[in-house]
């Protein structure tokens, strides 16, 4: 069992940008079964992440996030406004960001605006496939840490 200090540098906020309900109980629970040292926020709306991951209105409270979860389908604005802004603005573009795909052609519809995201992840379905979906998202948290401390 690690120090009190290793667990402090393996916590991970995320930021769940997912405008279902119903998916964000989901995500949430199975991150909470997969027992990862992280909390996980979620917001249903391109205003309110960027709300959020700017640290204003009712978000000014809430941490940085180490890693942004993004389906790009939100309602109003949509999930690649999300994005430019992160991948535009200095203070926020080293922040990770996957983006939620629900198939190959959405991946390809993304790299089609010539906005990269750090990743991207199929959306899983049923319920069998979250835990796969939480290794890949730990998986990849692991590679930018390792990367980052070389």
């Amino acid at each position: 069992m690690g120090t009190s200090d290793e667990q402090i540098d393996d916590l991970i906020d995320i930021l769940l940008v997912e405008p279902n309900p119903g998916d964000s109980r989901l995500f949430t629970e199975n991150f909470s079964d997969a027992k990862l040292l992280n909390t996980i926020y979620t917001v249903s709306d391109a205003e309110s992440a960027l709300d959020f991951l700017h640290q204003r209105n009712r978000h000014s409270d809430k941490p940085r996030p180490d890693i942004v979860l993004l389906e790009p389908q939100l309602p109003r604005q949509n999930g690649m406004d999300v994005l430019s802004e992160l991948k535009n603005e200095p203070a926020l573009d080293d922040i990770p960001v996957i983006v939620l795909t629900s198939s190959e052609a959405g991946e390809d519809i993304m790299q089609s605006y010539g906005i990269d995201a750090d990743s991207y992840i199929r959306k899983p379905v049923e319920p069998d496939e979250f835990v796969e979906f939480v290794q890949s998202i730990e998986d990849f948290w692991f590679a930018i840490v390792q990367k980052s401390s070389q």
